[in-house]
């Protein structure tokens, strides 16, 4: 597989070396899982390989056979992602690079009305992946059997010059930010997102973004709502990670560029 802009094979390599020096206690909202046992959810990349999601969302149309858009490097997943590259949705408007729900052992878990659930990771941002006057979602909810939503987002977003990363009730009115933070200051490095998320027609969400890995890492941002819509449906909540974005922003901001995930966490409290 080629390399992508921004991220060359010896310094993933080196940060990979950096990363398995320690992984900190968790602390926070999700501080149960250093001391309680393991949570619903705690893929192993290496032993679990694509297996710890439902599945992938990736060159639906087969445009582009020979391209690896999700892989496992070491500790981490890859989502790859190209300019060209365009999703049977939308009318060519739009791309995406996702994986989609929550496997463990081979079982699927869902989040219903009423419970409240937990996730965490850790994620690399880098130059190549901009902020933009289109959506682009990072990581969004939805519900299966309707293909409704997306209910909660967090999404890189562009105010003029200024690029954020923003986590967003996206389908109540006006999509409001749960909680915001500049982009450049996290790019380039492992951060930290703990979500805590309460399914439901008037449902609630919260966000922690943090500036480095693991849970005692600096906050660079947290916010929480109520009454944000995310119902089950009479299905279930699904989580999706990865890359799904307008290419109707500026050109300059739709460049080849990938997205790194490791540390995948989640637990119904």
């Amino acid at each position: 597989m080629p390399e992508l802009p921004g991220f060359p094979r010896r310094a993933a390599l080196r940060t990979l070396a950096g990363a398995a020096l320690a992984l900190p206690a968790l602390a926070g909202p999700l501080g149960q899982y250093a001391t309680a046992a393991s949570p619903l959810w705690h893929p192993d990349p290496v032993k679990d390989g694509l297996k710890a999601f439902e599945g992938v969302e990736a060159d639906r149309g087969g445009l582009h056979p020979d391209r690896k858009y999700v892989v496992v490097e070491g500790n981490h997943y890859r989502y790859n992602i190209w300019r060209d590259d365009r999703d049977t949705t939308g009318g060519g408007d739009r791309q995406r690079t996702e994986t989609k729900g929550m496997v463990q052992n081979g079982a699927v878990l869902k989040m219903h009305d009423g419970e409240t659930w937990t996730l965490s990771y850790e994620m690399y941002i880098p130059a190549s992946l901009h902020g933009t006057s289109r959506f682009t979602h990072i990581f969004q909810t939805k519900t299966p059997a309707t293909n409704a939503g997306p209910w909660v987002t967090l999404d890189l977003v562009r105010d003029g010059g200024v690029e954020m990363i923003s986590a967003r009730a996206y389908a109540n009115p006006g999509s409001p930010s749960i909680a915001a933070a500049k982009l450049a200051p996290l790019r380039d490095k492992w951060i930290t997102i703990e979500w805590t998320l309460t399914p439901g027609d008037a449902g609630a969400a919260a966000c922690v973004i943090r500036s480095g890995a693991g849970a005692g890492a600096p906050i660079a941002a947290q916010g929480r709502r109520t009454g944000v819509k995310l119902p089950d449906q009479g299905d279930y909540v699904r989580p999706k990670w990865g890359i799904y974005r307008s290419v109707e922003s500026d050109p300059a901001d739709i460049l080849d560029t990938y997205l790194l995930f490791r540390n995948y966490r989640a637990d119904r409290e």
